[in-house]
């Protein structure tokens, strides 16, 4: 061998051993599990987002800073949907498709969630929805039958809608009924229909349903319209910031009867749309409840005031929730392959969430109980707990 060809079959050689080096040093991130975090971070709804994804970040803060998971630390791929349908397609795609996560925890408003899910259902990538509470978001429609790779963290509707109109007939005693339904949003026609259906069975009377859509300001026809029929209460299944407008107009218009809702009027905004003594007399249907007596719960909401210096809401206490029923299944499968971790995911009996031990159902949806709170000089006040 020549001196020159000596030469560069060492240069050669030290190329590669620092480029392996250097690929050594830079590929610490095969060393993380990926898992993709899709909110609804702006838009009509962000308020619901922002909360879920602090809340599904403070469970990942935890979980790594007691070692992770199979021995590897999460990395979270955060996305916004922003509240629409059509984003959350995209958003589902690109940290499937692009960032190449594992599984994906969720979406807070039921269109998106539904959205979403189709997405992971074709790449048979894991998901979890936070709180979407329509059926549709588990259940395809085409073949009746129940998605492989999507599960959820908080109740359906069918059971939300029933404690609703139980609530209605024998707290609130009350016959005849008024419905406002959101027919641009598939959480709010769902909920109107199993509301109905309970609240006729147990005696009831709808004396009006009336339609508005999402981003609508001025409710005062409709309103006219229902305070004509002079319903016992209104039902009004909707999201915070239509809901603050159509109670505080409702509340000028001398409609002063009880106003029931559902987990969507969840939100620090809506007091702030709707003003205190508007919203007083009013009630709503929710997925937890900050006044929840479980150790957990204690737990959560102390963590959760020192990370953010605020008091969490049900958003929030669902991306906790979300987070770490992904990472027990993930931990149960003992490995990271889609396969495994759904079959872990369908086998969830007695998860500890922050509303008590809680399981997936054939459907792939949670059975936990749902909080009832009423609104009171501004604030929410727990009312009662209603077990499945």
């Amino acid at each position: 061998m020549s001196k020159v060809s000596f030469k560069i079959t060492c240069l050669v050689m030290m190329l590669t051993l620092v480029a392996g080096m250097i690929a050594g040093c830079g590929d610490t991130g095969s060393k993380d599990i990926k898992i993709g975090v899709v909110y609804e971070l702006t838009g009509n709804t962000a308020s619901f987002g922002t909360a879920a994804a602090n809340g599904t970040k403070l469970a990942i803060k935890e979980i790594n800073a007691k070692g992770g998971v199979l021995g590897k630390q999460i990395q979270i791929v955060v996305a916004d949907n922003k509240g629409e349908p059509s984003e959350s397609t995209n958003a589902m795609t690109k940290v499937i498709t692009q960032d190449k996560v594992i599984a994906v925890a969720g979406f807070t408003v039921s269109s998106n969630g539904i959205a979403g899910s189709t997405v992971a259902e074709v790449n048979k990538i894991p998901f979890v929805a936070t709180a979407t509470t329509n059926p549709k978001v588990t259940l395809d429609e085409k073949t009746g039958k129940t998605k492989d790779y999507v599960f959820r963290a908080c109740f359906i509707d069918p059971f939300q809608g029933t404690v609703g109109a139980n609530f209605a007939l024998n707290a609130l005693k009350v016959k005849k009924a008024a419905i406002m339904v959101d027919n641009s949003s598939d959480y709010s026609k769902g909920l109107t229909q199993f509301f109905k259906d309970a609240f006729t069975k147990g005696g009831g009377q709808i004396l009006a349903e009336e339609a508005f859509l999402q981003k609508d300001q001025d409710f005062k026809a409709i309103l006219t319209k229902i305070k004509a029929q002079n319903p016992d209460l209104i039902y009004l299944p909707a999201y915070y910031e239509e809901v603050g407008k159509i109670v505080k107009q409702a509340r000028e218009m001398g409609i002063n009867v009880p106003i029931l809702g559902s987990d969507g009027w969840d939100s620090p905004k809506l007091v702030e749309i709707g003003g205190k003594e508007a919203m007083n007399n009013t009630y709503f249907t929710n997925l937890y409840s900050v006044e929840d007596t479980n150790p957990a719960s204690k737990a959560f909401v102390e963590a959760y005031k020192k990370e953010y210096g605020q008091i969490p809401d049900a958003m929030s206490a669902m991306g906790y929730d979300a987070a770490y029923l992904l990472v027990d299944a993930i931990k149960r499968a003992n490995s990271t392959e889609a396969a495994k971790i759904r079959e872990a995911l369908a086998a969830t009996k007695g998860f500890k969430s922050l509303s008590g031990d809680m399981d997936l159902s054939a459907t792939h949806d949670a059975i936990r109980s749902a909080a009832i709170i009423e609104m009171k000089d501004g604030k929410q006040v727990y009312k009662d707990t209603v077990k499945p």
